[in-house]
């Protein structure tokens, strides 16, 4: 893995469960990690209910759009997580595939998608501690 890992979020419409995965991860671990999301049929936009649930932690994503997932997207990834959605990612040597079993936020409304958010967050802060510890602080 390289010195600034690179992660990619994978669900078919990629508007819902990967892009709060992308957003936790970019607000949890900064700058140690790269983040992508994409999907094998993108929405048109962004789930509202995702939206308004990631807000409500201070976490806007109202301004990402569904994108394509292609073969150099996952190529370009150490690591490549799919939702618990039955899409998959093309295969390559070297890189780490896991599935995450989530509930399908589409369809429901902010009061659904709350525990869903916040076991994805649970979830991401678990992959940060494995691949993008934080260095402890320098001692004078």
């Amino acid at each position: 893995m390289a010195d600034k890992p690179s992660v990619l979020f994978v669900c078919v419409h990629n508007a819902g469960r990967s892009q709060m995965a992308a957003a936790w991860l970019a607000h949890l671990a900064g700058d140690r990690v790269e983040v992508r999301s994409a999907g094998s049929n993108p929405g048109d936009r962004v789930n509202p209910a995702a939206v308004e649930a990631m807000a409500e932690v201070g976490i806007d994503i109202s301004a990402e759009t569904p994108k394509i997932l292609t073969v150099d997207v996952v190529r370009e990834s150490d690591v490549c997580i799919t939702m618990g959605c039955g899409d998959t990612c093309p295969v390559f040597p070297g890189k780490r595939y896991l599935d995450w079993k989530l509930e399908d936020p589409a369809g429901q409304g902010v009061e659904a998608v709350r525990p869903i958010r916040d076991e994805i967050k649970t979830l991401v802060e678990g992959l940060i501690a494995e691949i993008a510890p934080a260095k402890p602080e320098a001692t004078a």
